[in-house]
């Protein structure tokens, strides 16, 4: 039987291959939550795509995940476009979290122009990003959103009832909002990587 050689001094001696985990890099768009940005391919939001975020009902701190990306974007030089928000922003909130308002456009559309208004303000190259709030959107719509957001260079968010979840999207991601028994997010598609099989913890404060 062979000599029982020590392990470490085998390492040492660098007869033994280490493996070192390697560090997910930094994305061009990180979303602000550091948990949820590992576990992300892209380390980040996807750039210049569309983003999908499924809810169980409007309101449930869906704006307090993407208030560090609107801080973030609201210091730079295009805007931030919100389409049709079905409820007033506290913009008092807002910019206790960073977000300069004069960098904020709020844009009030009719139900059957939000889609329309989205596109549009995705094309045109001046806007960061763009929220909305789409009631009827079916894949080819959504399909649009994300052309029109890889030509205008910008973060395109749908917020839409969890219903959808069971049809398929053509977004790059897909983020569902869970509130009970505990605020949490759940990573249901990620182009480029793995869906991770936890969920991400979604605090009720940013604090």
């Amino acid at each position: 039987m062979g000599a029982i050689v020590a392990l470490s001094g085998m390492l040492d001696a660098r007869q033994v291959w280490r493996g070192r985990a390697v560090p997910v890099p930094a994305g061009e768009q990180p979303t602000g939550w550091a948990a949820l940005d590992a576990s992300l391919p892209a380390g980040g939001w996807p750039a210049a795509a569309l983003s999908e975020i499924l809810l169980p009902v409007d309101g449930v701190g869906e704006l307090r995940l993407l208030l560090p990306t609107m801080a973030r974007l609201s210091r730079g030089k295009r805007a931030v476009v919100i389409v049709a928000p079905p409820y007033a922003p506290c913009v008092a909130g807002w910019q206790q979290h960073g977000v300069d308002m004069r960098r904020v456009d709020i844009v009030a559309a009719p139900e059957a122009e939000v889609l329309w208004a989205t596109e549009q303000c995705l094309r045109s190259g001046s806007c960061s990003a763009v929220l909305a709030w789409p009631r009827q959107a079916d894949d080819r719509a959504l399909r649009r959103l994300q052309v029109a957001a890889d030509t205008g260079k910008a973060l395109a968010f749908a917020f839409r009832d969890r219903r959808h979840l069971s049809s398929a999207s053509p977004a790059a991601l897909r983020l569902e909002i869970e509130t009970a028994p505990r605020a949490q997010v759940w990573v249901r598609k990620c182009r480029g990587g793995a869906v991770p099989a936890q969920p991400f913890a979604l605090p009720r404060s940013l604090h």
